[in-house]
């Protein structure tokens, strides 16, 4: 049994989340951690809200609410979101707790002694209409690298590239809109390039990565490391821990990574045994797991990693980065501001929780950006219906309407249909098993589908509702066998869609207890095993007008 600590990168306090955002860094993750405990591993997957930044303070100071009451709803509708899509931490924190705060000073303080943090002067925007320094994303601009227009100050979406504020071009104050200055301030900066050659070791060595994560942060090693800014002058935030630095705190890329081991912390505390966090975060048998999306690798492949190296205490270093790309809508990137999303709890009541985790999940961004497309969710969900689904309400009916609602016995002379079936569950877990641990999860839905079409085409060929007048104990056979299918697919299924997956193996008669089914073939016996009373449709086909509706709508708001 291995040990797993999986992490989602930390959703920011600044708005609610879309289904971009949860193709990433959080429906792998949870994938990943609902298989991890089928296959008996032992795991935890922390997460909480980002809830520091520029992008907060700007925010909550348009609507004139405290910093605090601003994060405290964002917190929430996040966290709610998380339960409706049935991502499931084992504890979901934030990085405004006690913790943290002490946490983040005391990763600056090692560093600080070490020398690996120092003051330095460098240039900074300043509006004299507002009287402040303008912090990162209180400027707007164009991208030095790219020409893309309104980056974020520290960030380009566009490119993925880390920005010197000071180089944007035709700047102007998020706040005012004026043209800032340019003036000379005082910040600490963390000495990356002190660490190259240890993370260059460290990244050379990881040969299981996803080549686009690899290849990036050896990039970037290669360009060479600079010394990088990790404070600012604000007024919400971590203070940072120094007499001579009053008025200043950390820069959120410092403090966000450290939220992954207060939240541990955190966890530790309220289970009762405020210790525990060190037995995952110091034990080098812990696999550190870190889902993120590509606009993260720098941080959590360099940063996080440098700042984690550089502590007094026996820190471990993340064992793989499955970074992700972007997950777009109908060829744009998701926008709220511009219209272009889809409202979550009408997409919920409409479609349910399963059909767009499969969805989204069948077309993941693994290695290259993907997008939701509203007639592929259509024809992902009848996926659903017709191969799963269908299978699953025409061998269970025809099992009650003509067997008493009891699976009925096996022959001990199986035919060589029935063999090939049966025999075919086996490597197609023992492939399933190579594609979840080595986050395919594409690859993983695709041996689980081709599992459930096998087993339609058997019920096909062998026509049991004909065997019913002709050769009962044949026909019992083929249900049996035809039930077995359908529980195996439904084991191997569980990580992405749960919810359904239980709802089968509770149909076939199995009591679950809401628990993870084990991720092996089931050899137990059905003989005469009662079905369960549930006779609901799993899934509802859509049709085409009610798509064509769907993409209108978008068009119009968009």
């Amino acid at each position: 049994m291995s040990k797993y600590l999986i992490t989602s990168a930390l959703p920011y306090a600044n708005g609610p989340i879309h289904f971009g955002h949860i193709a990433g860094a959080y429906l792998p993750a949870d994938i990943f951690n609902r298989f991890l405990r089928q296959k008996g591993e032992n795991v935890l997957y922390i997460c909480g809200t980002d809830e520091h930044g520029v992008a907060i303070t700007i925010n909550a100071e348009k609507e004139g609410i405290p910093y605090k009451q601003y994060v405290d709803r964002y917190h929430n509708i996040i966290k709610e979101f998380f339960d409706k899509l049935n991502i499931r931490f084992d504890h979901f924190s934030r990085t405004t707790i006690p913790e943290h705060y002490a946490l983040s000073q005391e990763f600056f303080l090692a560093l600080h002694k070490k020398g690996l943090i120092k003051p330095a002067v460098e240039d900074q925007f300043y509006c004299s209409a507002c009287n402040r320094f303008l912090a990162d994303r209180y400027v707007s601009g164009a991208c030095p690298k790219c020409g893309a227009p309104d980056v974020r100050g520290d960030e380009c979406t566009k490119c993925g590239e880390w920005l010197d504020p000071s180089k944007i071009i035709s700047p102007a104050c998020k706040v005012c809109g004026r043209k800032p200055e340019i003036r000379r301030a005082t910040q600490y900066f963390m000495d990356l390039k002190a660490f190259a050659p240890r993370l260059k070791e460290w990244l050379e060595n990881k040969k299981d990565w996803k080549p686009n994560v690899k290849n990036k942060a050896l990039s970037l090693i290669e360009e060479g490391l600079v010394e990088r800014a990790i404070t600012r002058d604000l007024a919400w935030g971590v203070p940072v821990p120094l007499e001579e630095a009053k008025g200043k705190v950390l820069y959120v890329w410092f403090d966000a990574p450290i939220g992954y081991v207060s939240s541990t912390m955190e966890w530790a505390r309220l289970s009762g045994k405020p210790e525990a966090w060190k037995d995952w975060w110091f034990d080098k048998e812990t696999k550190l797991i870190h889902f993120i999306g590509k606009d993260n690798i720098i941080f959590h492949t360099i940063i996080w990693p440098a700042m984690l190296m550089g502590q007094d205490k026996p820190y471990i270093i993340p064992d793989n980065v499955p970074g992700n790309e972007f997950y777009n809508l109908e060829g744009r990137q998701f926008s709220k501001s511009d219209g272009w999303y889809i409202d979550t709890a009408d997409f919920f009541s409409k479609y349910g929780v399963d059909a767009l985790r499969y969805a989204i999940a069948s077309n993941g961004p693994e290695t290259s950006d993907s997008q939701f497309a509203w007639e592929d969710f259509q024809a992902r969900n009848n996926e659903l219906a017709d191969s799963l689904g269908n299978l699953v309400n025409r061998c269970f009916s025809f099992i009650r309407k003509n067997f008493d609602g009891k699976i009925p016995a096996a022959s001990s002379e199986l035919k060589p249909e029935d063999k090939a079936l049966l025999d075919s569950f086996t490597p197609v877990f023992e492939e399933a098993s190579k594609s979840y641990y080595s986050y395919r999860v594409r690859a993983a839905l695709t041996q689980a589908m081709a599992l459930a079409h096998a087993a339609n085409k058997y019920v096909n060929d062998t026509a049991p509702w004909t065997l019913r007048k002709t050769d009962l104990a044949r026909c019992g056979t083929v249900l049996n066998v035809a039930s077995r299918a359908i529980i195996n697919a439904a084991i191997i299924l569980y990580p992405v869609i749960p919810d359904t997956a239980l709802k089968i193996l509770t149909k076939a008669g199995m009591n679950t207890d809401g628990k993870a089914p084990e991720f092996k073939p089931y050899t137990g016996d059905l003989n005469n095993k009662t079905l369960g009373t549930d006779d609901t449709l799993l899934f509802t086909k859509i049709p085409d007008d009610q798509i064509k509706l769907e993409i209108e709508k978008l068009k119009k708001t968009g």
